[in-house]
């Protein structure tokens, strides 16, 4: 294969891979479903085309879970208040958000508390910074 067609060929699956990758929030998210949970901040992945991050959430029993939370996109976020540095491993949390669908350990957060400051901020693209 040619260099150029190789090229061109990477550029064409890189040009589609972002569609792929996203999905609407119905298509995966229970409207109905409102969850709120508190954890310790396990993961952060500040990337395109959203944001997750994955809390250990702890039960009335002692056992812990690990939940995964999806939020808006980085510039969105970044436009809410947020930087790549406001959540960090280790901190503590408070979420708002939606359950997923299938019932799994993975919401939509609506909105972030940072349990040592009081801070909430907005984590989903319809949100706004809240004092």
């Amino acid at each position: 294969m040619k260099p150029t067609v190789f090229v061109w060929l990477a550029a064409a699956f890189l040009s589609v891979a972002p569609a792929m990758a996203h999905h609407s929030f119905a298509a995966e998210y229970d409207s109905k479903k409102p969850v709120t949970i508190k954890g310790v901040v396990t993961k952060v992945d500040w990337m395109n085309p959203h944001v997750y991050f994955y809390i250990d959430v702890k039960d009335e029993d002692g056992k812990i879970t690990n939940w995964g939370l999806e939020m808006g996109p980085p510039a969105g976020l970044q436009r809410a208040g947020w930087t790549r540095n406001t959540m960090k491993v280790g901190d503590e949390v408070i979420v708002e958000g939606t359950m997923a669908k299938d019932g799994s350990n993975q919401a939509n957060a609506r909105s972030v508390v940072m349990a040592n400051t009081g801070k909430k901020l907005g984590a989903a693209s319809s949100e706004r910074e809240n004092p």
